[in-house]
């Protein structure tokens, strides 16, 4: 999801902070006096610290980057270049945090301007990146707006594409590869066979190429795993199933390659009523079945209608199965288009699906 779009148990806070450096476009990991980096890995079915400790992330969605430089009028929406900017994500206990990215921008191609794309907009992703990191926020770089040829993207496509999405992940993935703070999400949403839940659907998101429903060639996750791989990054990938991320009933037959075993799920829901699996009865069959094999993390929960109660089954559901979720969005919008945090920058929160879900992370650090 985007914020130009509506779209169809214990909690570890990593109190670390990050020095990052860049030399030669490598986003580098270093330690400082004032505390220590903590890895992420996967290790069974959860993700874990450099000390084995078991890591929930409960954290939120930072839009913008996705559009505003497609767009030609910025690279983020609303302030991420200050201190003041992650403490009040701070204070609502957030400990990480997705960023929606644009491959076109990130390669600075197809006449995109290049005051928000290229060197400036790879330098600004990595300095957000390292703020998060120095409050001992988790980042998740995710491949949101992709596009076919010479199409801009600013919107979403039902698969990653041959022609760049390949490219963004060998670029980023090497810029980042020695930084074992932060997580990648190869692709948004999937959507290839009409939206649909089929074998083909999830055989194209598995080896991509020709596709039903996919008008271009695409570049399916096991493709793109190997592309993340060769470059020597071992960062843990996050990996969503079709239905715009709505299923894991395929998950695992249909899991890729990863000879690290660093995979995690990823699936997306919205309430009420607007994800295929919006009930506790999927939860118990589809999200709990995959969670006993590999981490599960809800890259992407929220309201349609505003209301904290919309979502207090799902969290309360995850909570209970030590699942991670990531909230829609630390963006400020009208929450009844679609959902939103906060109704500025500073963290006050939405009425009532904001608030809810900042009194419901207050709650589990009591």
């Amino acid at each position: 999801m985007s914020a130009r779009q509506a779209l169809v148990a214990v909690v570890i806070v990593l109190t670390c902070v990050t020095g990052c450096t860049q030399a030669g476009g490598v986003h580098a990991e270093s330690s400082t006096a004032a505390g220590k980096i903590y890895s992420l890995s996967v290790h069974g079915n959860h993700l874990v610290n450099q000390n084995g400790d078991i890591v929930r992330l409960t954290g939120v969605n930072r839009s913008g980057a996705e559009y505003a430089c497609a767009e030609g009028w910025g690279i983020w929406d609303g302030p991420t270049d200050t201190d003041a900017a992650i403490q009040a994500m701070i204070a609502w206990h957030v400990n990480a945090v997705r960023i929606p990215l644009n491959e076109d921008c990130w390669l600075g191609i197809n006449g995109i301007k290049s005051a928000y794309s290229g060197h400036n907009y790879q330098s600004a992703i990595a300095d957000y990146v390292s703020r998060l990191e120095r409050f001992g926020i988790t980042p998740i770089l995710n491949l949101h707006f992709s596009a076919p040829g010479k199409t801009v993207p600013n919107g979403q496509m039902p698969m990653a594409d041959e022609d760049h999405s390949p490219a963004f992940w060998r670029s980023l993935a090497r810029y980042f590869k020695n930084d074992h703070r932060i997580i990648f999400d190869l692709f948004n949403e999937p959507y290839p066979d009409g939206n649909r839940d089929t074998p083909a659907a999830w055989s194209c998101l598995l080896h991509g190429g020709r596709c039903p429903g996919v008008t271009f060639r695409v570049a399916g996750m096991q493709q793109l795993v190997d592309v993340v791989r060769a470059t020597g990054a071992t960062q843990p990938l996050m990996i969503a199933g079709p239905q715009y991320a709505g299923v894991l009933d395929r998950w695992l037959q249909y899991e890729p390659h990863d000879p690290l075993h660093q995979l995690i799920a990823s699936i997306h829901i919205y309430e009420p009523n607007w994800a295929p699996c919006d009930t506790s009865a999927c939860w118990n069959s589809q999200i709990a079945t995959v969670a006993a094999r590999v981490p599960v993390v809800e890259g992407e929960i929220g309201s349609k209608n505003c209301s904290g109660s919309s979502i207090s089954s799902l969290l309360n559901w995850s909570d209970a199965h030590g699942v991670s979720y990531l909230a829609w969005a630390w963006n400020v919008g009208n929450c009844r288009i679609e959902p939103s945090l906060i109704t500025n920058y500073n963290g006050s929160a939405t009425h009532t699906y904001g608030q809810y879900y900042q009194d419901h992370l207050a709650a589990l650090h009591k």
